[in-house]
């Protein structure tokens, strides 16, 4: 009588875990997105200035722009077009790069977005607005510098 009373304890406990574990779940996936367009951008900086931070010391541009928690840094780049691209989702991509420049600043548009970038064209002088995802740096085995990555990207009107 007593074991049947535990059994039945335990498996009231496991329903219950599950049931809350399965509400947290959905809860968490049907949160809504980060307005970034919307919000107000914490930093308003040049393409170069971004790139010239993270060249000069990483970590500290790091924890300057990025969160672990993935709330990073709403970021306002300014430079030249330097080539319009789409990825594998048909998404734009506008790379902010001057001649001679090291890296650049690579800005992701959204679904969304794409028609803003539409009119861009290379060698135009833009201010983008998106979420930063990664820093620039020097990758030794290619010899090669990585861009500055924004996400979520949109074209500013001043």
């Amino acid at each position: 009588m007593k074991r049947k009373k535990i059994i039945r304890i335990g498996l009231i406990a496991a329903v219950a875990g599950i049931v809350i574990a399965g509400a947290v779940g959905l809860y968490m996936f049907n949160m809504p997105h980060r307005d970034v367009q919307s919000a107000k951008a914490d930093f308003s900086l040049t393409g170069q200035q971004l790139v010239s931070e993270y060249l000069a010391d990483a970590t500290s541009a790091n924890e300057k722009y990025l969160a672990a928690d993935g709330d990073s840094k709403i970021l306002e780049v300014s430079g030249t077009v330097s080539k319009i691209s789409e990825d594998f989702d048909g998404q734009k991509v506008v790379l902010l790069k001057n001649d001679g420049d090291k890296a650049g600043v690579s800005a992701t548009f959204t679904p969304e977005t794409n028609a803003n970038a539409a009119n861009l064209e290379v060698g135009q002088n833009v201010t983008v607005k998106g979420v930063i995802r990664s820093g620039a740096a020097y990758d030794s085995d290619l010899e090669l510098y990585e861009n500055v990555i924004l996400e979520k990207s949109d074209v500013v009107s001043k």
